[in-house]
């Protein structure tokens, strides 16, 4: 095949230079924004600025950029699957119209209008989805969640504080990285009683509960969620004990997923280490003292670690979501909705 000349190498590389430099600028505006704001509302932002921004001439050029740039961001992995969401919704919402305009700079304002409409559109669905589910949580209830989610922590405040019930939290503490610790400092600071538990002791703590509320990363076709490790051990629990059992979460964490499997799942493999972080105390005690085999440095010992795992829609009670109030078994008709 010819192959291209020299002056044309120079313009391909130098063009690949910049696209380099916009995916990484792109990168670090969303560092910066995912710091204080959900993955996939961070994400929605770097997009906008990456449409003001863009010296694309075609509608097509355009579209290249965003799916490029939505590449990049979905490699932050702690929300992979709202910010996928996410930046997908936003892209087919944008450009859902662009064929109506025969002018590209015409059609690229209204791109920009529709994408901050989009904007502001999920940025109030935290408030709306907290008005709709504080209701729910009664006077004298005790409520069980675990992880850390800005909807849930909405839902709560405004049942406190609005509605003026008094209520409290029994939080898991979700370890590994402990994000319950996050979510029960928010609540004790608004003045809400909030008891931490080990995650083993869940079945214990949900004796005492009335009521299990919970986020989602995404909430799948059958009406089935994708959630922090620990919260399908959660629902099922629940149902066991007969109490209800909530997510709170935005529609634009609705996703086209069907997962069969917790393995079918983005983030349910595990990753494993030949040692721990932090080898567990009895562990490290045995090999100490002599009292147990020396497993500490064995080959054979391995640790797992799980970020997250897939909750069935028959152990999901409700969904609260800015769209209203749903059942599991009606999320796979908003889902067409918002995608077709």
């Amino acid at each position: 095949p010819p192959r291209a000349s020299p002056p044309a190498r120079g313009a391909m590389g130098m063009a690949a230079a910049q696209q380099d430099a916009k995916l990484s600028a792109a990168l670090d505006s969303f560092r910066s924004h995912v710091a204080v704001e959900p993955g996939a509302i961070a994400a929605i932002k770097v997009l906008i600025e990456l449409i003001q921004a863009s010296k694309a001439t075609t509608i097509m050029g355009l579209q290249i950029e965003l799916a490029a740039a939505a590449d990049v961001l979905k490699s932050h992995e702690a929300e992979a699957i709202s910010i996928a969401s996410g930046c997908e919704l936003f892209v087919r919402f944008v450009t859902r119209t662009a064929l109506d305009f025969s002018e590209y700079e015409t059609c690229r304002r209204m791109i920009i209008e529709r994408g901050e409409f989009f904007k502001e559109c999920s940025t109030r669905a935290r408030a709306k989805i907290a008005e709709l589910g504080a209701p729910f949580v009664c006077d004298g209830a005790t409520v069980i969640t675990t992880g850390f989610s800005r909807v849930v922590i909405a839902l709560l405040l405004h049942a406190a504080i609005q509605l003026k019930r008094r209520f409290t939290v029994v939080v898991a503490e979700s370890h590994a990285s402990g994000p319950g610790y996050r979510l029960a400092r928010t609540l004790v600071d608004a003045g809400i009683p909030v008891t931490i538990i080990d995650d083993a002791a869940v079945a214990v703590g949900l004796e005492r509960a009335d009521l299990v509320l919970c986020g989602a990363e995404g909430v799948v076709e059958n009406g089935g969620v994708i959630s922090k490790v620990g919260t399908c051990q959660l629902a099922i629990i629940a149902h066991a004990y007969r109490k209800p059992f909530y997510i709170a979460a935005e529609s634009f964490k609705f996703v086209r997923q069907y997962p069969l499997h917790q393995r079918d799942i983005l983030g349910s493999k595990p990753t494993r280490a030949a040692a721990p972080p932090c080898p567990a105390p009895s562990v490290a005690t045995a090999a100490a003292d002599g009292t147990g085999a020396d497993v500490a440095d064995s080959a054979l010992l391995t640790h797992e670690r799980l970020c997250r795992d897939y909750t069935p829609p028959k152990y999901i009670k409700l969904l609260f979501t800015d769209l209203g109030v749903l059942t599991p078994s009606a999320v796979s008709d908003e889902l067409i909705k918002l995608y077709y």
